[in-house]
Formats: C-alpha cells, sequence, structure tokens
C-alpha cells in the first residue's frame, strides 16, 4: 500500500491529543510529508500546522486526508462524513486507520466514485495469515510491551530502530498499528487480525533474518488492559521476542478510559510479561523500561528517570526526550 504524495491531517472534533496520537506521530516520526491540519469547529486540538481548506491543502503537495484521529473503537464518526466527501470532491484521496472501511460509507463511497480519487483502509489487512507455528526463528527480536495502551510503544520502537541503525547496527521497524503503517509504509494492523491468526501474523511480520539483525516490533494494548489484553498476548507468542522493553507514562494511575482498573506496578507488568513471553522463547529478557515524561514538570524527568534506572538495574530512557542510545549500548553489552 503506497499512499500518494503529501498529507492533511484530519483531526475531527477530538478533544485531546491522546485521540489525536496518529496525526501526532506522524507529524514527529514524517514531518516532511504533513502539509497541514484540518479541524471541525469544536476540536480541541492544534498541532501548529497551518489550518488549510482543501484547495489550499492541493496547492501546498497535499494529495491525501489522513484521518489523523483513533476513537474508542474505531468508528468513523457522522460528523467526519460530510468534510470527507468534501475532501474527496476536492480531489484529494483519503487513508483512514477506523475499523470500519471507508467505502462501507455510501456517501464515501459515491464521492470517491464521481471524483475518481483512492480510498486507502491501512488497518484492513491486505491478506491473509496461519495461525501461530512457534518455530523459532533466525535474527533477534525486540518488542514493546505496555502498562496500558498510549504509552509510547510506537515512538519507544522508532526510536530504537534508528539508533540501532544510527551506531551501525542492523535493525527494522515492524509496525502493528496504523499510524506506523503511515509512517514506514508497510507492516500489519495487529488488531484487525482474527484473533486465532494474530501469532501467526506476528511471526510473518518479523520472518527468519541475519543473526544479528534486530527487528524492532511495535507493540500493542497491554496485558493488563480489560478490553486489548489478547491482542497483546498473541503479538508477545508470535514475535517471540528476545528483549523486551517495558513502556510507561509517567503519572498514569489507571487504565486510560478505564478508572476501576489501577495501573500494574512496573515489577508486576515485567513479570507477567515475561513468564507468558517465555511460551516461546524462554530465554527472554527485559532490556530496558521507556517513559514517557511529558506530564511531568521538565526538572524533574531526569532524576524519575534514574530512579527507575537504579531499582531495576536497567536503562531508563525517555524515547523523545532522551533518545533510546543507552538502550541501544546495554543491549550490545548484554546480548553475544
Amino acid at each position: 500500500m503506497i499512499i500518494p504524495g503529501k498529507y492533511l491531517l484530519f483531526l475531527g472534533d477530538v478533544a485531546d491529543r491522546l485521540d489525536a496520537k496518529t496525526a501526532c506521530g506522524l507529524l514527529d516520526w514524517a514531518p516532511e510529508r504533513c502539509a497541514g491540519q484540518w479541524r471541525l469547529p469544536s476540536c480541541g486540538v492544534d498541532l501548529g500546522l497551518e489550518d488549510m481548506d482543501f484547495e489550499q491543502a492541493l496547492a501546498a503537495g497535499a494529495r491525501t486526508l489522513v484521518i489523523g484521529v483513533t476513537p474508542f473503537g474505531g468508528a468513523i464518526a457522522d460528523s467526519w462524513i460530510a468534510p470527507i466527501t468534501a475532501a474527496l470532491d476536492a480531489g484529494l484521496n483519503v487513508a483512514s486507520g477506523m475499523h470500519r472501511r471507508l467505502g462501507t460509507v455510501p456517501e464515501i463511497a459515491a464521492a470517491a466514485e464521481r471524483s475518481g480519487a483512492s480510498l486507502f483502509d491501512v488497518r484492513v489487512p491486505g491478506r491473509s495469515f496461519p495461525v501461530g507455528t512457534g518455530r523459532k526463528r533466525t535474527g533477534r527480536r525486540m518488542l514493546m510491551v505496555g502498562t496500558d495502551c498510549a504509552v509510547g510503544k510506537k515512538y519507544t520502537a522508532l526510536a530504537i530502530a534508528r539508533a540501532l541503525t544510527e551506531s551501525g547496527g542492523k535493525a527494522t521497524f515492524r509496525a502493528t498499528g496504523q499510524t506506523g503503517i503511515l509512517i514506514a509504509g508497510e507492516g500489519v494492523p495487529i488488531d484487525a487480525i482474527v484473533s486465532d491468526f494474530v501469532a501467526g501474523a506476528a511471526e510473518s511480520l518479523s520472518p527468519d533474518n541475519d543473526a544479528d539483525h534486530w527487528d524492532v516490533i511495535e507493540g500493542q494494548g497491554s496485558l493488563f488492559h480489560p478490553a486489548y489484553a489478547g491482542v497483546a498476548l498473541g503479538l508477545l507468542h508470535g514475535s517471540q521476542p528476545d528483549a523486551i522493553i517495558l513502556c510507561h507514562a509517567a503519572g498514569r494511575t489507571h487504565v486510560d478510559g478505564y478508572p476501576d482498573f489501577p495501573l500494574p506496578e512496573l515489577a508486576e507488568c515485567i513479570e507477567a510479561n515475561l513468564e507468558l513471553a517465555r511460551r516461546t522463547n524462554p530465554a527472554v529478557r527485559c532490556a530496558g523500561i521507556s517513559v514517557n515524561t511529558s506530564a511531568l514538570p521538565v526538572e524533574e524527568r531526569a532524576a524519575y528517570l534514574q530512579a527507575i534506572g537504579d531499582r531495576f538495574g536497567l536503562p531508563c530512557f525517555d524515547p523523545v526526550a532522551t533518545g533510546a542510545d543507552a538502550l541501544v549500548a546495554h543491549v550490545a553489552a548484554t546480548f553475544d
């Protein structure tokens, strides 16, 4: 799936940046492809890009309107249909990471037919997958796991893959969600795979490779999430990670959107992931801890990371604020 041109990021009417994580991820990791933003009047998020109408976006080089928000359940809101239709009539393609296919919305399908523009459903698998085999594969794999959703698993994987390659190592970022796929240009929308085939899809995503090559795999969900534990477990088993990286958001106390479910302690989360990962790779280790410290005062962040690193004897880093060089150095010293 090759999505053409620069992107106009559609923010709809979301209230906060957590709901706009696709747009945020594209702006952070593929800024050269982001021409501008489009928002409904009630939108509470501003990415700092120029607000453009569809004609202005086309003039600025945009060719595709990307749905940059990730609402609960992956639905296309009724309030989005008219602007998406208008974008298609103006000549923009539309790309979406929603679970609902764009073409199943009659107005959107009709507009695409009228204009000749293309619809890209990033969250729809482009192929079928076998069931998992559990067969050991050559090469090395590193999987991001989390205390919750939206804690920085994608950012962590991208930062690690970049740091590994910049240090002269062999590494590939393996995308498992719609934003990662838009950034990398390929991947598997793992939460759209039928549950029996999630482990097999993860095996296909990270096939046999050179002995010293790292597949750095974007995580999904959390084993402790009341709704999304299943996808996390299938990905854990199919990835057969040699290393896991625990990802956490500082200051978060409960599962996002589930106030009755407190987050697990870091040690509990590490051990649960290791115990279940050993089903397909008995040699798995936790190699580090990644923390999104953006909710903390700037002057407190370094001490916070240091305290966690000292407690676990592992590199603890913020993929945005500090980068992943310390993690890469630790991996080079401890994995032979």
